[in-house]
């Protein structure tokens, strides 16, 4: 989704881009990595790949989410190492600051305190990953190696298999089939109260884009959001009013939430001179008109 959704910037046309897909280079395969970079000798590389979900996916699979992630960051970041390759972003996640706090998550804060057992095994390769970036700049500051950690994503590109999908894409998932079969009551995992803070992913393309442009002035570690969230029953109401559903929402509190908060902190961003433009409302709009496209080239 951030890759796909970074090649759709309208500015990204001032760049030489390589953007493999995973049919043409595993990046779980260090030797093929390895030839690549060293073939193509980029300027810069953005390590926006990763094996992703939500809290289902991610408590069926932890081991895959563990080793696929933490192969990929490493076989990335240590071949444009070993390359030459002097400027890196890394793009991290908020997954990777400890739980249950409810004041905004600060860049120092990350192996500060037990991680969220639900997405642990993610969270474990992006701090890994993170961790060598900076290493490898302690080492030799020479390469400038540095991790933007985005709040949770959605958008155009999004997952909405209920299998592998976040929170966003799964309610409008959810909601276009209530509607569409008519169904009086859509069910919300929990009670509805946990927050969580979800930037359109193409406002992450042009913090990317900003980023590319002045990497001299990037903080080495710097979150990437909205400084503000909503609750899970605010999300739904949100896809329900652009969709126009008029049921009801029903909770089952035998389901697990997660954290009961996550919310970064957007000073060093504010203070390098960024900020996202989309509204909830407008980003979700966006989202259902991709699906909808998806719904259409499927039949």
């Amino acid at each position: 989704m951030v890759g796909r959704n970074l090649l759709e910037h309208a500015a990204i046309s001032e760049f030489e881009v390589l953007a493999p897909r995973s049919s043409d280079l595993n990046l779980c395969d260090f030797n093929a990595v390895q030839a690549y970079v060293l073939q193509h000798q980029p300027d810069m590389i953005i390590h926006a790949a990763g094996k992703v979900g939500g809290i289902q996916a991610n408590m069926r699979e932890p081991v895959g989410f563990l080793m696929d992630n933490l192969d990929m960051g490493r076989n990335i970041v240590w071949a444009a190492r070993q390359a030459g390759v002097k400027k890196l972003i890394n793009l991290g996640s908020s997954c990777m600051y400890p739980r249950n706090h409810n004041e905004a998550l600060r860049e120092e804060m990350v192996l500060k305190g037990e991680l969220e057992p639900t997405n642990e095994g993610y969270a474990l390769a992006k701090v890994v990953t993170a961790r060598l970036c900076e290493y490898i700049m302690r080492e030799d500051a020479c390469f400038q190696y540095k991790t933007l950690i985005p709040c949770n994503l959605y958008g155009r590109h999004d997952k909405f298999d209920p299998k592998h999908s976040h929170l966003i894409p799964a309610i409008v998932h959810k909601v276009y089939q209530a509607k569409q079969t008519g169904q009086a009551t859509v069910e919300i995992w929990g009670d509805g109260t946990a927050r969580r803070e979800f930037m359109y992913a193409g406002d992450l393309s042009d913090a990317l884009i900003q980023a590319i442009k002045q990497f001299d002035t990037l903080p080495a570690l710097m979150n990437i959001g909205l400084g503000y969230d909503y609750t899970i029953n605010e999300y739904y109401q949100a896809a329900a009013d652009v969709m126009g559903y008029t049921g009801e929402f029903v909770h089952d509190l035998s389901k697990p939430v997660g954290m009961a908060r996550k919310l970064v902190s957007v000073e060093r961003q504010q203070a390098w001179g960024w900020q996202a433009q989309s509204e909830l409302r407008s980003g979700i709009e966006k989202t259902y008109q991709y699906y909808s496209q998806l719904l259409e080239a499927a039949k």
